[in-house]
């Protein structure tokens, strides 16, 4: 396959991604291929858009994640704009995106440049919202994850373009795994109603809803209880996450089903984020509605995908002791 220009997404504290990285630019310089360093968090004020990301970067035509499935989603998200491949070298914990082992970085650019390897798309996920999503001021404090307070929302001119009648703003992330729609604060419950073609499915009080692709079935929907979908499906996932209500079922709908979350009146703030990535809070009254996205992730992978294995290594499914014959009853 043709490639002009690489983009590299790199996990900088794994040591291990450091090393494979600078194959990937040693290979890349003995073809005189440029390469650009992405990072969807600039050094500047505010968060860089997807956009402006692949823009600044030349819009290379391959991009190359190394680190874990973290980091790929960082570097789909961009390459999704130009609908470019994207190549995951996994140095993670879990792996079930990035199947490229570090130490095959040279041979599998080989076999990619050669035309032998396979591209797989996988379902992404978009949304249009009822206003452009905010962060209000002064909560900054709330919305934390593990390695400290979340980068500062996209300005406003990245947030949505303009409204098409009667079907709210698009707003420009898309997700590969999931949107997340969670209770801001613990006190007060995220009340949702999910609604399928119009029609009102359920109403939940609860600690989060999950709206997952089924590559983000393995994910957090998973964590709360959802069914795992083979990724080459088009459908949606709906879980709800710790619901105080008795029913507490995924639903699972084609892709072609709008399916659209209202924030109701009893609800207190709800985050919505993308990917983990916040991107707004909704308050009662807001809806979003939740569609595929009009390009999918395009995967690169060297051989066939081996999900189920994968499946299995991941979550240790050996047999169940019911299946093991008890050595005691052939005497």
């Amino acid at each position: 396959m043709p490639c002009s220009r690489i983009g590299l997404v790199v996990h900088e504290g794994r040591p291990t991604a450091v090393r494979a990285a600078d194959v990937v630019r040693d290979w890349a310089a003995r073809r005189d291929i440029p390469i650009t360093q992405l990072d969807v968090w600039s050094s500047e004020d505010h968060r860089r858009s997807a956009a402006h990301e692949v823009a600044a970067a030349g819009h290379p035509d391959l991009v190359v994640t190394i680190g874990g499935d973290g980091t790929f989603l960082r570097g789909v998200r961009v390459a999704a704009q130009d609908d470019a491949p994207v190549f995951g070298v996994d140095v993670g914990r879990v792996g079930f995106l990035t199947e490229i082992h570090p130490n095959e970085v040279g041979t599998a650019l080989d076999t990619y440049a050669a035309g032998r390897a396979l591209v797989e798309e996988r379902l992404m996920v978009g949304m249009r919202t009822s206003r452009p999503l905010r962060i209000p001021p002064g909560i900054e404090s709330l919305l934390r994850f593990g390695s400290g307070p979340i980068p500062p929302p996209p300005p406003a001119e990245d947030v949505a373009s303009e409204p098409a009648p009667d079907d709210g703003y698009a707003v420009e992330a898309t997700a590969v795994n999931d949107i997340v729609f969670e209770k801001l604060v613990r006190h007060h419950q995220a009340s949702i109603g999910v609604h399928v073609d119009g029609q009102l499915f359920a109403s939940y009080s609860a600690d989060a809803v999950i709206v997952a692709s089924p590559t983000g079935s393995t994910a957090y929907s998973f964590s709360a209880g959802g069914p795992i979908l083979s990724p080459r499906l088009r459908a949606l996932i709906c879980t709800p996450v710790a619901p105080h209500m008795v029913f507490n079922r995924s639903l699972v709908v084609p892709a072609d089903e709008r399916v659209e979350m209202s924030v109701l009146e009893s609800s207190g703030p709800v985050a919505v984020s993308v990917d983990g990535q916040i991107q707004g809070v909704l308050e009662p009254g807001d809806w979003v509605a939740v569609d595929p996205a009009p390009t999918p992730a395009r995967l690169v992978r060297l051989r066939p995908s081996r999900f189920y294995d994968r499946l299995r290594e991941r979550f240790g499914l050996g047999p169940a002791p019911a299946t093991v014959g008890d050595p005691d009853d052939s005497q």
